[in-house]
């Protein structure tokens, strides 16, 4: 799938919206790709995971025993990946404020993972939701996310890889431009703003 192509499916899925938007992160932004709306067709969602999976060096692909995602936003794509790759998926929640396994799902030591996410920002999921699986003995070996909105600088520690790389500005809440005081902030995302 060309870049144009995957931005097809999300304005298909009038995924791709403007505004005032507080990212997951506490940051600002002008764009947001809405990745739950754009995973909530199935056909859709399975086409961008197999997009997402051709992404992945033949050695790493095959390498992987498992995929993990950070609830709430990688677990659609999380799943959909596992199905592409033929692995099982689950994912790491956070019912006291950190990652973990639950719901009966268990990694064991040296479990090589391929952690998956929706939309890369600064990292700061993904890092703690492959600190969580590291933890268990697993080992995260690589990243896949549907966006990297991180301008390239999201540092993970692991190799990363991204189906498309979108660049957008981010503000912080005291640094906004004035085309951005002007409208009401919105926070479509899953986590509270940091």
């Amino acid at each position: 799938m060309t870049d144009e192509e995957i931005l097809a499916e999300f304005r298909a899925a009038e995924a791709l919206l403007d505004g005032h938007f507080i990212l997951s992160s506490g940051l600002r932004s002008p764009r947001y790709l809405q990745c739950a709306r754009v995973l909530m067709d199935g056909a859709r969602a399975e086409r961008l995971a197999r997009a997402l999976a051709d992404k992945l060096p033949a050695g790493l692909r095959g390498s992987i025993d498992a995929v993990v995602s950070p609830a709430l936003g990688g677990v659609i794509i999380g799943h959909e990946m596992g199905r592409a790759i033929g692995k099982p998926a689950m994912f790491v929640e956070r019912p006291d404020g950190e990652f973990q396994l639950r719901r009966g799902f268990s990694l064991r030591p040296g479990t090589k993972v391929l952690m998956v996410e929706d939309v890369v920002t600064t990292g700061l999921s993904s890092r703690e939701a492959i600190d969580a699986v590291n933890a268990t003995g697993a080992q995260v070996i690589a990243e896949a996310a549907l966006v990297d909105r991180s301008h390239g600088q999201a540092e993970l520690g692991v190799p990363f890889f991204p189906l498309i790389r979108i660049d957008v500005p981010t503000y912080s809440a005291q640094d906004l431009p004035p085309e951005l005081e002007a409208i009401p902030a919105v926070k479509p995302g899953s986590r509270a703003a940091a």
